[in-house]
């Protein structure tokens, strides 16, 4: 397991603030309260490893197949319906949502290997990411990655907790199949928008895995 570089400076301030704090409360409390100074202590103690935890990239054999699309992010499958994207495609496409809770690993991967045709960043709001809405007014990143005519859409979606989305993609550039296409710190969502009658290989509130489970076989 090795530690994503966009959790270096977020685990080097908790551990500089909860460093300081208990520092400073044990030279207060360390004597005549020392249980409660203890209880503190293991309560940041806690606290720092789900910090360290949020940006943990754990050592996994990645799924490689050009007839597969696979899941972009850990999680669990929430939705799997046709909607109509207005973004886009600006047609019928189906849709699978993945969420993904404070405790999952988040980094997000490309789902295919191909070149990204679109790019495009949405500030909007914050509601929690099972909310049927967020997919749509959301703070939110989408994607486009098209394969020898093969199209799907990835979104990177903000919710209630999580405030930062990292995109590391390009128009133009081309990618390859479980790389890294981006981050988003302390969970949310991820929506993958597909070709209506593209066989689904997912049920919903099933658990994948980035990289690993196969969501579609195109």
């Amino acid at each position: 397991m090795t530690i994503h570089r966009e959790g270096y400076k977020s685990i080097a301030v908790a551990t500089l603030i909860l460093g300081a704090l208990n520092l400073l409360l044990f030279r207060f409390l360390g004597t005549s309260l020392f249980w409660l100074w203890l209880f503190i202590f293991i309560v940041s103690l806690v606290f720092w490893i789900l910090v360290v935890s949020f940006f943990r990239i754990p050592s996994r054999k990645l799924t490689i197949n050009n007839n597969q699309v696979i899941a972009p992010a850990d999680g669990k499958v929430v939705v799997i319906e046709e909607t109509v994207d207005p973004e886009y495609f600006k047609d019928k496409r189906l849709q699978v949502s993945i969420f993904m809770s404070p405790l999952n690993v988040h980094v997000n991967r490309n789902p295919i290997s191909g070149d990204v045709i679109y790019n495009q960043y949405h500030k909007g709001k914050f509601l929690v990411a099972w909310h049927p809405k967020s997919s749509t007014e959301n703070e939110r990143h989408s994607v486009v990655i098209r394969k020898n005519g093969f199209e799907v859409l990835v979104k990177q979606i903000a919710g209630a907790v999580a405030k930062r989305i990292i995109n590391y993609l390009e128009v133009g550039q081309k990618v390859e199949q479980g790389t890294e296409m981006g981050f988003i710190k302390f969970g949310s969502r991820v929506d993958l928008l597909l070709p209506v009658g593209t066989k689904i290989n997912v049920s919903l509130n099933e658990v994948v895995q980035g990289g690993v489970t196969v969501i579609a076989t195109i």
